[in-house]
C-alpha cells in the first residue's frame, strides 16, 4: 500500500482531534459513575456533627439531641451527682471505661471533658431501646441504693450519671461517648472530636 499522496501532517492533526474528542466524551461518560461513588447530600448530613445550646441547661437537666440517627442526651450534672459517682463505683461492671466505646478524653470517673456536663448517645448497649433519664435518688422502683442514672425499661439495664453499666444487668458495657468538642462555653458540637 502506497502513502504517496497522503498529507501526513493533516493526518496527525485529524488522529490528534479524533482522540481529543474521544477522550472528552469517556470523561462526559466516567463523570456520572464516579460522582455515584460519592455518599448523597442526606447521607452526609445524617452524618454530619451538630451543635446543641447548653446555656439554658439547669442543673439536674437533660436535653436531647439528634446525631446520625441516634439521640444523644446532654446532662447538666448536679454537684450531688458529681459526688455520687464515686459511690457507685463498686457496683459498675466497668467503672474505668476500659470496654466501653468513647473517645480518649471520656477516660476518667466522669466520662466526659467538663465534669458538669454528660454526652451521652442514648441508646441502651444490650438490644438497642432507650433508657429513661432517672435522676432521683433513692425511687421506690429502683431501691435504696439508686443514686441516679439512667434506666431502660426494655430489660432492666441501670447505668450511673456517667452512663457507666451496673453490675448484674443484660447491658454487657457502658453507653457510648460520642466525639464532641465545644466552640464556647455554652455551645457544644457534637460529631467532631
Amino acid at each position: 500500500m502506497s502513502t504517496d499522496g497522503v498529507n501526513q501532517s493533516r493526518r496527525r492533526i485529524l488522529l490528534g482531534a479524533t482522540a481529543a474528542m474521544g477522550a472528552v466524551g469517556a470523561g462526559f461518560v466516567v463523570t456520572p459513575f464516579v460522582k455515584s461513588w460519592n455518599p448523597s447530600a442526606k447521607a452526609k448530613a445524617a452524618g454530619a456533627p451538630v451543635t446543641a445550646d447548653l446555656s439554658k441547661l439547669e442543673p439536674g437537666q437533660q436535653m436531647v439531641v439528634e446525631w446520625r440517627g441516634k439521640p444523644v442526651w446532654v446532662v447538666r450534672r448536679t454537684p450531688e451527682a458529681l459526688a455520687d459517682l464515686k459511690k457507685v463505683a463498686g457496683d459498675l461492671r466497668d467503672p474505668e471505661s476500659n470496654e466501653s466505646v468513647q473517645p480518649d478524653f471520656a477516660k476518667n470517673e466522669y466520662r466526659s471533658i467538663k465534669p458538669e456536663y454528660a454526652i451521652l448517645v442514648g441508646i441502651c448497649t444490650h438490644l438497642g431501646c432507650s433508657p429513661t433519664y432517672r435522676p432521683e435518688v433513692a425511687p421506690a422502683d429502683l431501691g435504696q441504693n439508686w443514686r441516679g442514672g439512667f434506666f431502660c425499661p426494655c430489660h432492666g439495664s441501670t447505668y450511673d450519671m456517667a452512663g457507666r453499666v451496673y453490675k448484674g444487668v443484660p447491658a454487657p458495657i457502658n453507653l457510648e461517648v460520642p466525639p464532641y468538642k465545644y466552640l464556647s462555653d455554652g455551645v457544644v458540637l457534637i460529631g467532631e472530636a
